[in-house]
């Protein structure tokens, strides 16, 4: 190990491998170290054994539920928006090649107490029973600007500029209703909380723009895309990549100690007696702790069921944003549900999600308008965990470190974190302009 590296990462959670193998492509000399014996970090996915284990404290589930190998209950559930900052990492650097996806069947929205289809399009639009005749009119009206809208094409504008107006000018020209603005801010454009109102409307627009044109690219019925056995693939392929391209992998190995010079600028790690050197540090905020502080938590429910999330047309994998007004919440809730149709459980068994901000202690209370849509449930896990943000100047002291995974069941925020690391590492942009059709993803 008495080596020098240009980086060396510390934890194999997916934004330390997505860095991995992207700097090692770049060809830069990486070590990559993580104290678990297994890879994915906190974004890892358990069987039921290892579920058990963790949530109840025996390896021992009931024999009702299936083979534990079946299993692949990811920790930090997300799916993959299809023309998203992920999925054009995973071609800008081939790690396609290691993963299969396959679509995700449903994309819905919570609306006075009932589950309904997100409307993405003019002709979805007019269709949706989430609008009266008229809001119908409107909001295709608001669908087709959407739609037209070129960055380089002034006609297309409207006389709108997006950079100085803000989205709530830009719907209210529009005339919408205050339920319509609620699905498409929060289902559609997949913002948290309502805050992108009273903020510039062209990444509004730009993230309606992105769920309509995922959504057209595997005719399925939502933009979403996730990969057979879960998401530890993710983690594993980008691990692959990196040893590809000559970087070194350790597991298992404990404390990984970060150690700085005088001016505190990190100069190498130091694991079961021995230090590898090198020029920046990479890792989750578990292995920095003194440099990062809490922002806040995640209230998490998981749940294996036997029946799909009722109301969502039979879906063996679907979405449900619960924006924050239908609940009186400050932020969104989301159900994310998967099954043995993406090889995670094993046949006739689905895996649920209810995921919040904790805005109180309780997850039980709090998630409970969640769990109560999803119907009769074999078993139920609850856990809270805390989100971290770096305190560091990065710059300063060599340490790049991640944010922790937010509630979203989507991936763009992860990513974002990401590409933001990679360009104060490299002092370059990541260039993510590649042909998407290189990704494709099975029907059912």
């Amino acid at each position: 190990m008495d080596e020098e590296y240009d980086v060396i990462v510390l934890g194999t959670g997916l934004k330390e491998c997505i860095l991995s193998g992207l700097l090692s492509v770049d060809g830069l000399k990486v070590l990559h170290m993580d104290r678990n014996d297994y890879y994915g970090g906190e974004s890892t996915s358990l069987n039921l054994n290892q579920l058990w284990k963790r949530f109840r404290g025996s390896d021992a589930p009931p024999e009702s539920l299936g083979a534990s190998k079946e299993y692949n209950v990811d920790m930090i559930p997300k799916f993959i928006i299809a023309n998203g900052g992920l999925v054009r990492v995973l071609i800008h650097t081939d790690v396609t090649k290691y993963l299969h996806f396959k679509a995700v069947d449903g994309s819905f929205v919570y609306n006075k107490g009932k589950i309904y289809k997100v409307p993405a399009t003019d002709v979805e639009a007019l269709k949706s029973p989430l609008m009266g005749l008229f809001e119908k009119r409107r909001a295709r009206k608001f669908f087709i600007y959407v739609q037209d809208y070129e960055d380089n094409d002034p006609k297309s504008h409207e006389g709108l500029d997006l950079t100085k107006v803000t989205a709530r000018e830009v719907i209210s020209k529009y005339g919408l209703e205050d339920d319509t603005v609620d699905f498409i801010g929060h289902a559609l454009a997949l913002h948290l909380d309502d805050s992108y109102l009273d903020q510039a409307a062209l990444d509004f627009v730009k993230r309606m723009k992105l769920y309509a044109e995922s959504l057209a690219r595997f005719q399925g019925g939502s933009p979403y895309i996730y990969p057979l056995y879960g998401l530890a693939e993710l983690p594993q392929s980008f691990a692959r990549l990196s040893a590809v391209y000559g970087g070194t992998y350790m597991l298992n190995k404990p404390e990984c100690k970060v150690e700085f010079d005088e001016s505190g600028k990190a100069i190498g790690v130091t694991s079961e007696g021995e230090t590898a050197k090198c020029k920046k540090v990479v890792c989750d905020p578990s292995y920095l702790p003194n440099k990062v502080k809490n922002v806040g938590k995640v209230a998490r429910a998981i749940c294996i069921m036997s029946h799909p999330i009722p109301d969502t047309s039979d879906s063996h994998s679907a979405q449900v944003i619960l924006p924050q007004k239908q609940l009186g919440r400050k932020s969104d809730m989301y159900l994310f549900c998967c099954s043995y149709a993406h090889n995670v459980a094993p046949k006739g068994k689905y895996i649920a999600f209810v995921s919040a901000e904790a805005e109180t202690d309780n997850p039980e209370v709090e998630l409970k308008p969640g769990v109560d849509l999803l119907g009769p449930v074999d078993e139920i896990f609850y856990e809270t965990y805390d989100r971290y943000v770096p305190t560091n100047t990065m710059e300063d002291d060599n340490c790049f470190i991640s944010t922790s995974y937010d509630a979203t069941t989507h991936f763009e925020t992860t990513v974002q974190d990401v590409i933001a690391i990679y360009s104060k590492i490299t002092g370059k942009t990541l260039d993510l302009s590649v042909d998407l059709s290189a990704a494709s993803a099975a029907a059912e």
